[in-house]
């Protein structure tokens, strides 16, 4: 009896051992497959993500030329002489752009986004200040241009940071 236990020990030990083996072998094949598709997955994403995101900071980075306080005086005539409708006319221009790209922000990085509506709140905010001291709707126009000869329009910040973004991702 003694002598069938140890026969049956010797025939059940390698075939246990054998067992383990694959069954660890098996498993870390299995594992290594579900990472290599994983890994697959995550590339393909990356690729159809790319082009919605290049073209999410290219609106932003027009949304930035379009608020430039030169180009945008350049390209929005005051309707009267009134220095107060022409400013809400230029920040209601300027708002109407920024609410038509809102979405993008999905798109790009929180620092990026940051850098575009700090760069859009400080373009209101000097247009608000440079109308205190204009007299008229063609005075704060000028009055716009010689201040942004002299300084870089915050726009320029937010466009920089965009740039990088798509070094990055590039």
């Amino acid at each position: 009896m003694e002598d069938t236990v140890l026969a049956s020990i010797g025939y059940v030990l390698p075939a246990a051992v054998t067992g383990f083996v694959a069954y660890y072998m098996f498993n870390g094949f299995i594992k290594q497959q579900n990472s290599d598709k994983k890994i697959a997955i995550l590339s393909e994403r990356r690729k159809d993500s790319l082009p919605i995101k290049l073209q999410a900071y290219e609106r932003m980075l027009l949304f930035c030329e379009r608020i430039n306080p030169v180009k945008m005086l350049l390209r929005i005539k005051p309707l009267s002489e009134n220095k107060e409708d022409y400013l809400q006319l230029l920040i209601a221009n300027i708002e109407q752009e920024f609410e038509h790209n809102l979405v993008q922000q999905i798109y790009i990085s929180n620092t990026s986004w940051t850098a575009i509506v700090a760069s859009k709140s400080a373009v209101i905010n000097k247009l608000k200040k440079t109308a205190e001291t204009s007299n008229s709707a063609n005075n704060l126009r000028e009055n716009v241009l010689i201040e942004y000869t002299k300084t870089t329009p915050p726009t320029e910040t937010a466009i920089s940071f965009i740039k990088n973004e798509v070094k990055k991702l590039l």
